[in-house]
């Protein structure tokens, strides 16, 4: 889920306008795409519902996909009248379950003044942590995870060493493509209310 309450348009007028790009699926989809992508690989078939529920919108502010694999079922949300947010990852397996928020620190710790890589940089708050709640050796355990501490700068210290060092890119070409192929995959699914399956 990536979840917000934000009835009014934004002033970004390029998210607002109906043209390429625009829309809650080209703003927020890439994220939760991605995240997807990298931990399960591309799908074998997509099914999505897109809508406007502001009633002033002219794009589409809500969208929910399924992406489908061999044994699981993997779904990505977001829209913008959710006053009360969900937790943004859920994992239910054959043992037990895992929630968490969305709690990325770093953003509000940027807009705060706060400088990188001292001794607090991307730590959440202890009111942040995962629940989990599953069996160890035959024993039901529910406890709090902490997350490991979020570095936005070793995206840019990735792409610098791949223009410098020739190592690989954080982001690939492919990576980029795979999720405009979900986000146009989801578009068309939604717009003829079926699974549609990708040729790989």
């Amino acid at each position: 889920h990536y979840d917000r309450y934000n009835p009014a348009l934004s002033p970004k007028l390029h998210k607002e306008i109906p043209g390429p790009g625009a829309g809650c699926m080209y703003d927020l989809g890439p994220h939760v795409i991605d995240q997807a992508l990298y931990l399960f690989g591309m799908p074998d078939a997509v099914f999505a519902d897109l809508a406007i529920t502001r009633p002033t919108s002219k794009v589409d502010d809500y969208f929910e996909i399924l992406l489908y694999y061999p044994t699981k079922r993997v779904r990505l949300k977001a829209g913008y009248f959710v006053r009360e947010p969900f937790p943004s990852f859920v994992v239910h397996g054959s043992l037990g379950s895992f929630l968490k928020s969305r709690a990325d620190i770093q953003e509000p710790q940027l807009q705060a003044g706060v400088k990188p890589g001292g001794a607090d940089w991307g730590i959440e708050p202890e009111s942040a942590k995962g629940l989990l709640h599953t069996e160890k050796s035959g024993t039901v355990i529910k406890e709090y995870v902490p997350t490991l501490a979020g570095n936005y700068g070793e995206y840019y210290e990735g792409i610098y060493n791949a223009l410098r060092h020739n190592k690989p890119m954080p982001v690939t070409g492919e990576d980029g493509v795979n999720t405009v192929t979900i986000i146009e995959t989801a578009f068309a699914s939604s717009k003829e209310k079926k699974v549609i399956e990708l040729n790989r």
